[in-house]
């Protein structure tokens, strides 16, 4: 890569990591370590082909796309890997929000891969309907019809546990 492609790239990587990042968190369902390597993989991905990703309309649209099928096809790949047996926080969480957070996390960790994916391109990302669909191709009743039951899947897991933890 040339210097001034590099520079670019390394501009656009400090602008976009963090982001990337929260996203990769949420679909991780707060597995640090998997986020961590989504987004590294993402990275990595994105800068093999910079060229193209740099003369993209955005290019953010287009790592968050990488993102969410690398995790796609990494959930697809481990199907019989390695599990964890319980969730032991890195370090203290603190804040009033972290129980709602926790128990959030926790909810969208027990939803199929691609339900987390649409929740978090819908909800998450603040993406329409058809964006969501073009970035994990799927057609927009798709989109419509399996964020509707991942919604009301949540919303069974949670029951009035989530009231107990919004502050009123």
């Amino acid at each position: 890569m040339k210097s001034a492609q590099e520079d670019e790239y390394l501009e656009f990587v400090a602008e976009r990591a963090k982001a990337l990042y929260r996203s990769a968190y949420v679909l991780a369902a707060g597995d640090v370590h998997l986020a961590e390597d989504l987004v590294q993989e993402t990275l990595s991905r994105v800068y093999v082909h910079w060229n193209r990703v740099a003369g993209a309309d955005s290019p953010a649209a287009y790592a968050q796309t990488v993102l969410v099928r690398t995790f796609l096809s990494l959930r697809r790949r481990r199907s019989t890997g390695e599990r964890p047996i319980g969730n032991l926080p890195d370090d203290a969480a603190s804040g009033p929000d972290t129980a709602l957070r926790l128990t959030l996390l926790d909810a969208l960790g027990q939803l199929p891969p691609r339900d987390r994916a649409v929740l978090l391109l819908r909800y998450w990302e603040d993406r329409s309907i058809e964006e969501t669909a073009r970035m994990l191709k799927l057609s927009k009743s798709a989109v419509r019809s399996q964020g509707t039951r991942a919604l009301a899947r949540v919303r069974a897991l949670l029951g009035d546990s989530l009231s107990d933890l919004v502050p009123h």
